[in-house]
């Protein structure tokens, strides 16, 4: 029972991870986007929109569906719908100097509605039939040994996830590039008087992070739910952003508590409490409480290392360097 909990768990946990490791670049540069539960709403509606345009490419002739474009064509449409959203997030924070938190409320607000909107509009005509490619792992998860399809049962996005968390934690610890990104989002000031294009980093950082945050609203689309459009991404994508604080902004300890996370949603369904609904609840609400026992631990510690971007939030404007 416990094997099948855990690999649930890790099913669940990409769509915390694609969303924690995308905002955690993000913050890196110095912005706090408030706007990822809905850039991975936006996430979910670019791939529907690409796998319905696939689809028609073909006739909506479900038996000539090729698996590799059938999974390919919706992570390019998701990966653009969310670059798209951290454009536009930089061009209002960083080329009008608008609110942070304001522009990542609205832009969650914006995603949510308008993928909700559009979502249940699109028809999802070859959709069950692609998301058998989306979640086709090495081993058929039902009929493997349990050791072996805990490890080799889940589809391409959800390695993808985990290679890309540790490869992040990498990039951003021991190349040169990553140590710019930290620079601008500790002192852009200093930074900048150093020659580091400050606006520059701050794009690319929000954009690309933007775009893998996306994918985890594609994944749960097309992988965790088949394809059946279902309107509580923007939830989810509340949880990644606490996931960035509760793993202390290392995308690589993201991994593990992604998973913790996915635990603790999908406990509820393997309790027994019969009447004792509120159980579950309380259960659900465990993620959360956690970020602020973790945010309370940090402020008592006060180490460095253990502290967000000391510019995260803060708007830079050059001429007041």
């Amino acid at each position: 029972m416990f094997l099948i909990l855990l690999r649930k768990a890790i099913g669940f946990s990409t769509v915390f991870m694609f969303g924690s490791t995308g905002e955690t670049i993000t913050e890196r540069s110095g912005h706090l986007n408030l706007g990822i539960p809905g850039i991975m709403c936006l996430g979910a509606l670019g791939g529907a929109v690409g796998e319905r345009l696939y689809v028609k490419s073909i006739g909506e002739n479900i038996s000539q569906m090729n698996g590799f474009m059938a999974v390919f064509t919706p992570i390019v449409f998701a990966l653009l719908f969310g670059a798209l959203a951290g454009l536009l997030y930089c061009f209002l924070a960083d080329t009008l100097h608008c609110n942070q938190n304001v522009i990542g409320l609205t832009l969650t607000t914006f995603g949510a509605g308008l993928a909700n909107f559009l979502g249940s509009k699109i028809p999802n005509v070859g959709f069950a039939e692609a998301s058998a490619y989306f979640s086709k792992g090495f081993v058929n998860g039902n009929e493997a040994n349990s050791v072996v399809a805990l490890f080799l049962s889940y589809g391409p996005l959800v390695y993808i996830a985990i290679i890309l968390s540790i490869l992040v934690a990498i990039f951003i610890r021991r190349t040169r590039v990553g140590l710019s990104l930290r620079a601008v989002g500790e002192n852009p000031a200093t930074a900048d008087a150093v020659g580091i294009n400050v606006t520059g980093y701050k794009y690319a950082a929000t954009t690309i992070g933007s775009a893998i945050a996306a994918l985890g609203g594609l994944y749960y689309l097309m992988d965790y739910i088949g394809g059946k459009w279902q309107y509580s991404i923007d939830a989810y994508g509340w949880m990644a952003v606490a996931l960035v604080i509760f793993t202390v902004w290392q995308t690589d300890l993201g991994v593990l508590g992604a998973v913790i996370f996915g635990m603790l949603y999908v406990l509820p369904n393997y309790i027994d409490v019969g009447t004792k609904s509120y159980i579950k609840e309380l259960i659900g609400m465990i993620p959360y409480v956690a970020t602020v026992i973790v945010l309370i631990a940090l402020s008592i510690a006060n180490k460095r290392e253990l502290q967000p971007p000391a510019a995260l939030g803060l708007p830079y404007f050059r001429e007041d360097r």
